[in-house]
């Protein structure tokens, strides 16, 4: 029997693919495709802040707290730099999302951006589990279709050699 879904969860229910007709089975399929595309786009978001936040870290794992003074180029946009001087190297400012701002001792910055990605790996691990499971649902649905139209043309292959 295909059914929908190979591990049964309460907020689930198991359909029986066999007793949907093709134009049901194609919908389902056409909505699983559009749900794979989704997640797809997702999963790219989720791989590019996870990238930034990385390099966040790293960034601050290269930062020295004796570093007052020193001369840098500050990012004013992601293709320019001004010079500029550190004045408090054991103290930064980090963006903590959606445009906002903190100031924190360089442990604590190092701390959060530890966190963010063990949190987005996370993120990302469910994400993927859930397209992968999508995945062999739309495969069996697709399984199911074939069988269905060979099985249509063995019927109509039969009436054929009949008349």
């Amino acid at each position: 029997m295909a059914q929908i879904s190979t591990t049964e969860k309460p907020q689930m229910q198991q359909i029986d693919l066999n007793t949907l007709n093709l134009q049901q089975l194609s919908q389902l399929k056409a909505q699983l495709d559009q749900e794979l595309s989704l997640f797809q786009e997702s999963l790219n978001t989720i791989k590019i802040a996870r990238t930034k936040y990385s390099a966040s870290k790293e960034a601050l794992e290269k930062f020295k707290g004796d570093w007052n003074e020193k001369q840098i180029l500050v990012p004013l946009t992601g293709s320019m730099y001004v010079p500029g001087t550190i004045k408090d190297a054991n103290n930064v400012i980090i963006e903590i999302g959606t445009g906002y701002y903190v100031e924190n001792d360089l442990d604590s910055a190092k701390a959060f951006f530890k966190r963010r990605v063990e949190y987005v790996q996370e993120q990302l691990e469910k994400i993927e589990m859930m397209r992968i499971e999508k995945s062999k649902i739309r495969d069996t649905i697709r399984e199911v279709i074939e069988k269905k139209l060979a099985q249509f043309s063995k019927e109509l292959q039969k009436k054929r050699d009949g008349e």
